[in-house]
């Protein structure tokens, strides 16, 4: 499902994608910063003052929705608030290339501070596994874009039909396989992850405001730092912990983010 998503989304994307990075440096490396480095940091904050106990599996959970780059519905989200598509798409193409290592990284660390055994983790592997599943299908996605336009033309709406589909089958999935005590685990995670994508998207809105350099980059800014990819931070979750308890976290903010983003296009729609 996950390289199956990455796929679809390379079918939409052209080499411009990638060269707004140096057309526009200053909006891409607001967001950049504020997805890559901020939103982490805010989560591993959160987790440690939380004031009700939370499993450390659940606390790794936070870190691996708070490490996953941005999810491809971003881009559709910001054309309903009026924002920047075009740097959402460079935003969410150039942050999943990147996520290869530092999804990695952040996870693996963050499990050793939090206690979690990652002996047998190697940060290699699990980057080149990722490369595979994340970057090979983008890729691949692209050339077809290039070589078979016509063909793309056509089969990009259904494929992206196709992957809202598997995204909801991936979150249905995660929650079924730990159904007997989804209750509990939604109870400790639900909140912490509603407050950290409240939060986010409040501090990515004002970092925006004083740094982009117009209205339709901050709303795509703000709306970026709230839509994570949850396919891919539940295959983490699986791949690298074998699921149960650390998948929660993805599974609830990826229900969460939508609602607060769709609460946020609306505002922004009326008031703007």
């Amino acid at each position: 499902a996950l390289a199956f998503i990455m796929f679809v989304l390379g079918l939409g994307l052209t080499g411009g994608d990638f060269l707004r990075v140096i057309k526009q440096p200053r909006d891409f490396f607001v967001g950049a910063f504020s997805q890559i480095i901020l939103l982490p940091i805010i989560a591993f904050i959160l987790v440690i003052i939380w004031p009700w106990p939370i499993a450390p599996a659940l606390a790794i959970g936070v870190m691996i929705i708070a490490a996953a780059p941005g999810g491809v519905t971003s881009n559709i989200l910001t054309a309903f608030a009026k924002g920047d598509v075009a740097l959402s798409v460079s935003f969410t193409a150039i942050i999943s290339l990147i996520s290869v290592i530092t999804v990695p990284i952040i996870v693996i660390n963050s499990a050793e501070y939090f206690g979690d055994d990652v002996k047998n983790i190697s940060v290699i592997a699990k980057a080149i596994l990722m490369f595979m599943l994340v970057t090979v299908p983008l890729i691949i996605g692209m050339l077809l874009k290039r070589f078979v336009p016509s063909f793309v033309l056509k089969f990009e709406p259904i494929a992206k039909k196709i992957s809202i589909v598997l995204f909801a089958l991936v979150l249905l999935g995660a929650i079924a396989a730990e159904r007997e005590r989804v209750i509990e685990y939604f109870a400790q995670a639900g909140l912490i992850t509603f407050v950290l994508n409240l939060v986010m998207m409040i501090v990515a809105y004002f970092i925006a405001h004083l740094l982009a350099t117009g209205s339709a980059q901050k709303k795509c800014i703000t709306i970026e730092c709230g839509l994570q990819n949850g396919t891919l931070a539940i295959f983490v979750a699986n791949e690298f912990f074998g699921g149960g308890k650390y998948v929660i976290p993805a599974a609830t903010y990826s229900l969460i983010m939508f609602a607060t983003s769709l609460i946020f296009v609306y505002l922004i729609r009326k008031t703007v």
